[in-house]
Parts: C-alpha cells; sequence; structure tokens
C-alpha cells in the first residue's frame, strides 16, 4: 500500500514538510487537516508522485513511487485535485471517460463504468452536457466520476487521493461527495482526503492526521485528534468538543 516515511519536501527554498511519515491501510479513510499553508496540498502532491521529496520516500507495495511506470500506477492510484485546468467543450461521459484510458476494456463496458461512476458521484442527472456549462460544483462531481471511473470497482491494491473535494460544493452535495468517498473505501479503496471541515471530518474518516507548518501536530482517531486543546494550538480557535447526538463521532463547537 502507499506509504511514505521521513517525508520532507523542499518548495522555493523553503521546508514545507518535515519528517513526515505515514502508511495508508485498505478501507479506510483518512483525512488530512491544518489551517493554510500547513503543507496539506504538498503532501497529497508528494503521496501522488507529483512532487519528488527532498528527504525521505514514498513507495506503493513497497516500490518507490516513481519507479511505477506511467499506467500501471495509473491503475492504482487516482487524484483529485483542487482545480482541473480543463477548458475544452468535451460533454459529461467525456470527461469521466478520461478514467478508463489506463484499461483496456472496451467502448461497452466502459460506457457502462462511466454510467455507473457518474451515478455514484450523484452527477448522472448532468450526462450528455457540456462540460464548460456546468457549475464549479457540478464541475467537481462530474471529476469525482473520473477518479471513481479510473479505480472502477476499487480493490484493496488501490489509493485514492482528494484535494479538498468539498470546497465547491453547498452542503447537501458535501455529503453526498463524501458518501461515495464512503462507499469506494468499503470496496477496499485506501483514501486520503484533505479537509477544512472539521465536522465532516469526524463523520467520514477513520483517522486524522492534523498537520501545522508541515509537521504533524496530532494523528489517530476522530475521537483522539479533535481534542479541545490541539485545535487551539493549530487553528487558534477555542472550541467546544461534543459528541454527535444521534451518530456518536465529535462534534466541534467554535465558542
Amino acid at each position: 500500500m502507499l506509504r511514505a516515511e521521513n517525508l520532507t519536501v523542499v518548495r522555493g527554498g523553503k521546508p514545507v514538510l518535515h519528517g513526515l511519515s505515514l502508511a495508508l491501510q485498505a478501507g479506510e479513510v483518512l483525512g488530512v487537516l491544518g489551517p493554510n499553508g500547513a503543507g496539506k496540498s504538498t503532501l497529497l502532491g508528494a503521496l501522488s508522485g507529483e512532487l519528488k521529496p527532498s528527504i525521505g520516500q514514498v513507495s506503493l507495495d513497497g516500490r518507490d513511487l516513481q519507479s511505477w511506470a506511467g499506467t500501471a500506477r495509473a491503475r492504482r492510484l487516482a487524484v483529485l485535485p483542487q482545480t482541473s485546468s480543463l477548458n475544452f467543450a468535451f460533454d459529461v461521459e467525456t470527461v469521466v471517460g478520461f478514467g478508463r484510458l489506463p484499461h483496456s476494456s472496451g467502448r461497452q463496458i466502459d460506457a457502462q463504468i462511466v454510467a455507473a461512476a457518474l451515478r455514484v458521484a450523484d452527477a448522472g442527472h448532468l450526462a450528455g452536457r457540456s462540460y464548460l456549462a456546468l457549475s464549479g460544483g457540478e464541475r467537481q462531481r462530474v471529476h469525482l466520476a473520473r477518479v471513481l471511473a479510473q479505480l472502477w470497482p476499487g480493490n484493496a491494491e488501490q489509493v485514492l487521493l482528494l484535494d479538498e473535494p468539498t470546497s465547491a460544493l453547498d452542503p447537501l452535495h458535501q455529503h453526498s461527495l463524501l458518501q461515495a468517498v464512503r462507499e469506494i473505501a468499503e470496496r477496499g479503496v485506501a483514501v486520503l482526503v484533505v479537509l477544512h471541515d472539521l465536522n465532516l471530518a469526524a463523520r467520514y474518516c477513520d483517522r486524522l492526521l492534523l498537520l501545522r507548518d508541515g509537521l504533524e501536530r496530532a494523528a489517530g482517531t476522530p475521537e483522539a485528534v479533535l481534542q479541545a486543546e490541539p485545535l487551539r494550538d493549530v487553528f487558534g480557535l477555542d472550541v467546544l468538543v461534543q459528541r454527535h447526538p444521534e451518530r456518536g463521532h465529535p462534534l466541534v463547537v467554535v465558542r
């Protein structure tokens, strides 16, 4: 599975991650939290192979990630970035179909997978529309369908990395997107998701990693990480942490 050991990344001559180690587990959702500039997106860039570590290593199944051939890596590892630079008037099915490029499953099967991925991403109603005619939130759901199609149907050898996937979404679609993420994790995929919303992280993540200035501040279950003292230290927030009255996960309330 995907593992980072003693990961340090220097950008513009400045270290932005310092000696970070983590391992993603099959079927688990790991949430990464921290303020702006904490190193969250840099961590995701290093784990995806986009950024080369200055010190340390990122490995997939014990092999340096950089040694994996592009197609083989794409069958195992999918990435949903914060934003997309796609500026062509493709229809929605074509955009989602880009996720099938690493595979040789044939046009008919790919079309079935694209339709299924759109349904899971709560975007089936967008089929047939031009990508450029969509809102920012609709585009984000289409790109979620694209990475779901890339890993479809999902298994314990695969990894999904998502960078602030809920940032352009209204509350309803924030929950529907993260429910789709939980569904693919239940199929065995290891998921890492960068989030800003502490309560969404508490509800949908199995483990949390709290970053500050490129360093691990806390790691563990939501109950262990979402405590008043580390949240005050990292975010400067004075909070109450209670139990959700129905689900039992931590509920963070700003004083």
